[in-house]
């Protein structure tokens, strides 16, 4: 019983740990990016657990290092993974992680740092997080929350041994739950703007499993200054996509405004593991020097044109399916 009534506060705070009395079939996980000012540090740190359909279960962090394109898991007991159930906050062996500190104890990276002006995705009524009246459904494959579009980091990191200082750098937070991955994807992030003012996009196209079939799901954010800008599957939004050799392109469309995207392949790649049933056996090339142009219009007037920098990318699987030249919804 109360391992359903944590379920259900987790059900309206996203960001909260939802895997309470399961024991398999199920993984969770918070991916922590964090870049410093100079820009020549990238890096994302993502805690997790992971209860496969044979019943294993362990906890883990995994390391990307985006400048060095190179990834690493580091495997804990399950008994070292404690969640706490009235706010979002993990612990994970001497590893802290909660909307305040990121904290690490790793043998690449030592050092805490604190979250300054975290920028959490708005609630709405029948909506408690960024996959809207979708988060109310039982049955989906995977569910993805967005804890912070954008902020700011105080504090020091010891990188490989050697001190950098992350003060005035930048953070984001997102985090996804469930059994599986889809099997194919498209995702991209960045909060790195010249603009004056907080810039921050995420999107994500997905094949999502449906009652016995499946549709094409997207999920895209666009913070400007104040204001969030939301295309999604259930906002009535269109979308357009297609592939260059090195460029990946994303439109959307609402009531009003359109979203135009492009993003480019740049630098190499490190290698994520991902979840398949529960168990982190699946894999993922994920891009931490991709940049994004962005242009976003109301009506046919121009609100914002920019580029971001140490943009997120990841094109995974199969995806052909998720192409379309035409508007579709």
């Amino acid at each position: 019983m109360q391992h359903l009534l944590h379920r259900w506060r987790a059900l309206w705070n996203p960001n909260r740990y939802h895997g309470w009395g399961r024991k398999r079939n199920y993984f969770e996980g918070w991916y922590f990016k964090f870049v410093d000012p100079t820009e020549q540090y990238a890096f994302a740190a993502i805690p997790g657990i992971s209860m496969g359909s044979d019943g294993r279960q362990h906890a883990f962090i995994q390391v990307l290092d985006g400048k060095q394109c190179r990834a690493s898991y580091h495997e804990f007991p399950v008994s070292s993974f404690v969640p706490f159930s009235d706010r979002f906050e993990i612990r994970l062996g001497e590893n802290r992680f909660s909307e305040q500190q990121l904290a690490l104890d790793l043998p690449e990276l030592k050092g805490r740092l604190t979250l300054d002006g975290i920028t959490p995705w708005p609630k709405m009524l029948g909506a408690p997080g960024i996959m809207g009246w979708y988060s109310f459904m039982p049955f989906m494959e995977c569910y993805h929350g967005v804890v912070s579009l954008n902020h700011l980091l105080k504090g020091q990191m010891e990188v490989y041994g050697q001190a950098v200082d992350f003060t005035g750098g930048k953070g984001y937070i997102e985090k996804d739950w469930g059994v599986s991955f889809p099997s194919s994807w498209i995702w991209m992030q960045t909060n790195h703007f010249d603009a004056g003012q907080p810039v921050s996009l995420m999107a994500s196209v997905a094949n999502i499993p449906w009652i016995g079939s499946h549709f094409i799901g997207y999920i895209v954010g666009f913070l400007l200054g104040e204001k969030l800008y939301r295309f999604a599957t259930y906002t009535g939004a269109q979308m357009r996509a297609s592939l260059g050799e090195r460029e990946v392109f994303l439109s959307f469309k609402g009531r009003r405004n359109r979203l135009e995207i492009v993003a480019h392949k740049i630098g190499g790649t490190g290698e994520l593991v991902s979840p398949i049933s529960g168990n982190m056996t699946g894999k993922v090339n994920e891009s931490l020097q991709a940049t994004i142009e962005v242009k976003l219009f109301e009506d046919d007037h121009l609100l914002f044109e920019g580029t971001g920098r140490n943009a997120g990318l990841e094109v995974a699987g199969d995806v052909g399916g998720l192409l379309s030249e035409e508007w579709r919804r």
